[in-house]
């Protein structure tokens, strides 16, 4: 009996000065339900977060309304004009080339791609992701290498591998197209053409391409009943286990910071450094900014270098902790692998509850024409 009497003790003094945040509580599926359906996100279970995340951390939920630059504020003018020049082919050197054939509206304003083709048909070394909700995103392309959108713009304009274009013989183009004389006018009050005015209207264009609610909003906002159970318990995974919230967070699904997931390639065909391209830091090796999950089951592949074809895909890789890269640990550019990536030990069935619960980030339903273009 004194044996039994201590054991408890001992046990009620673990329990006292455990780190209750590291333990995880068990739910039911109503409870749930009843906590992330109520409209109140301080009643949500307390995400897993490892200490690298913490910092500017905001968590999942609705977006607001999409903000325009005060240099570069919205106008109903303007984003016509830059929807024109979005799918206006004469932006490039061989007049067959636009933005929208990386992002098209067809296939969730990405292209369904490994990596995207450009100019004579030459292939990149990236996967073109979505524009879709970018009026969120803080810096652009992969590496982060574009400030703002209209900087972004410019960029594959000039590209010899995209559009392969000078950015003087591209407004020297455009002027010379009549009908592009009157919408300049009304978008910026006169006809003069020039660079800035080129890619501010483009800017101003994809910044209005925002999602409506997808099921995940309407659930959190209040609507109980808008997921199912498999749903609701993916959602708790991706904040929780699964440990997905620590880069995948704010409503935009992405903490717009640079993380290295294995997947370098260092010393080998293929081999992408990123972020470290761009600020010539050891320690970006192989770093690169983590996408928007909103609309993610439509716009496979996967990762900068599309290496993967399906979510599952990404999922089961993540459940292994992702790979380690051994080749050339003597260098001093030799990557390491994010610390927050660790083996996770999810089963078949919550691997598919997570998948189910990322299949309800999608709301993206109708399609956008392509504008009839000045003449």
């Amino acid at each position: 009996m004194k044996y039994f009497l201590s054991l408890a003790a001992v046990l009620c003094l673990i329990y006292s000065f455990s780190d209750f945040n590291t333990i995880q509580k068990g739910y039911t599926i109503q409870e749930l339900r009843d906590l992330y359906g109520s409209g109140d996100q301080s009643l949500w279970p307390k995400p897993h977060l490892f200490d690298e995340a913490k910092e500017g951390f905001k968590d999942i939920g609705p977006l607001s309304k999409p903000e325009f630059p005060t240099d570069n504020p919205y106008s109903k003018e303007k984003e016509e004009l830059g929807k024109m020049l979005f799918f206006d082919p004469r932006l490039s050197k061989s007049g067959q080339i636009s933005c929208a054939n990386c992002h098209d509206p067809e296939l969730s304003w990405a292209d369904g791609r490994r990596v995207a083709y450009g100019h004579d048909r030459q292939l990149g070394t990236r996967n073109a992701p979505t524009i879709l909700n970018i009026a969120y995103a803080k810096e652009y392309f992969w590496d982060g290498r574009a400030a703002n959108l209209e900087d972004q713009a410019k960029v594959p304009i000039e590209n010899p591998l995209e559009m392969n274009f000078h950015s003087r013989l591209a407004v020297k183009t455009i002027s010379k197209i009549k009908g592009y004389k009157e919408h300049f006018s009304k978008a910026f009050g006169d006809d003069k053409i020039t660079e800035e005015k080129i890619v501010k209207a483009i800017a101003t264009f994809e910044r209005t391409i925002v999602s409506p609610k997808s099921k995940f909003d309407k659930f959190v906002g209040g609507e109980k009943d808008a997921l199912t159970d498999s749903e609701i318990n993916g959602l708790h995974l991706f904040r929780t286990k699964a440990n997905c919230i620590n880069c995948h967070n704010t409503p935009y699904f992405s903490d717009q910071k640079f993380h290295n997931l294995g997947l370098t390639y260092f010393g080998r065909e293929y081999e992408d450094l990123g972020l470290y391209n761009i600020s010539k830091k050891n320690e970006d090796v192989g770093k690169f900014k983590t996408p928007t999950l909103r609309e993610v089951s439509q716009t496979a592949p996967y990762m900068h270098n599309g290496l993967f074809p399906n979510i599952r895909g990404v999922l089961n890789m993540y459940n292994a902790g992702m790979p380690n890269e051994k080749r050339n640990r003597d260098s001093p550019l030799a990557p390491h692998k994010s610390k927050m990536l660790e083996k996770l030990s999810l089963t078949d069935e919550e691997l598919t509850d997570l998948e189910n619960f990322l299949n309800t980030l999608h709301s993206y339903k109708y399609k956008m024409r392509a504008p009839q273009l000045p003449k």
